[in-house]
């Protein structure tokens, strides 16, 4: 049975990167916050802002992204007085520099910022206020986590900030991630405990995992960071 007090919540998808976007907003007051938007889909989520009738107040990214574009800068242009955020430690422009324990408040809910880099020095985790759920951006995909062998990545740095910091969150708290690329939407704090094949493994093992996955570059990453930096909006 669906919460009355939950906030509107909506996880959309964008298959070139296969990255989520989430949407949160208070039923009554229609303040809304975006998480993670996409250049591509910019047309889609602004039009599903605007049929919804929100008031769309920030759009805050999880961290710099290297393998899409964000569509922030170009939703600011036209959604008035939407404010950009994303953490004071990314290197990137925005209109609010994020900190550990800050609060994003959208009508009675807020999510609160938790710094949890090792991906990228700049990652965060956003906690809705009641702890039922978090979107863990890079740090934490079902069943896997975020590579760390570029954009300041250190195994160790996103090792200590799970354990710390997402795996001390209720049991049963909802986590979403940036990305899914097998068709899985949602894990829990418990799944990912007992059933994340890296993060189950104890530090030295976890350090050699990440340091022989030799991945190749995402394709887009010489446009996508210097484009984030700049909110999204460099040519």
């Amino acid at each position: 049975m669906a919460n009355p007090e939950a906030p509107i919540f909506r996880q959309l998808f964008e298959s070139e990167s296969s990255t989520y976007t989430y949407l949160l907003a208070d039923k009554n007051t229609k303040e809304a916050v975006i998480i993670d938007p996409v250049k591509e889909t910019l047309d889609r989520d602004v039009k599903f802002v605007k049929e919804l009738g929100l008031n769309l107040k920030i759009a805050v990214n999880t961290h710099c992204h290297a393998d899409h574009v964000t569509g922030t800068g170009l939703m600011k242009k036209q959604i008035q007085g939407l404010k950009s955020a994303i953490s004071k430690h990314s290197g990137a422009s925005a209109d609010i520099q994020l900190s550990e324990g800050d609060n994003i408040t959208f009508g009675k809910h807020c999510l609160i910022v938790r710094e949890t880099p090792g991906h990228t020095d700049g990652c965060i985790t956003l906690v809705l206020g009641d702890k039922s759920m978090a979107f863990t951006g890079d740090a934490l995909l079902i069943r896997g986590c975020g590579r760390t062998d570029f954009q300041q990545g250190s195994a160790e740095r996103l090792y200590k900030s799970i354990h710390e910091v997402v795996f001390k969150l209720p049991e049963d708290c909802l986590l979403y991630p940036a990305h899914d690329y097998k068709g899985q939407t949602v894990t829990t704090v418990g799944e990912e405990r007992k059933y994340n094949p890296r993060l189950t493994k104890n530090l030295e093992e976890f350090v050699k995992i990440m340091d022989n996955l030799n991945l190749p570059k995402p394709k887009k990453i010489d446009i996508a960071v210097p484009a984030n930096l700049l909110c999204g909006l460099q040519d």
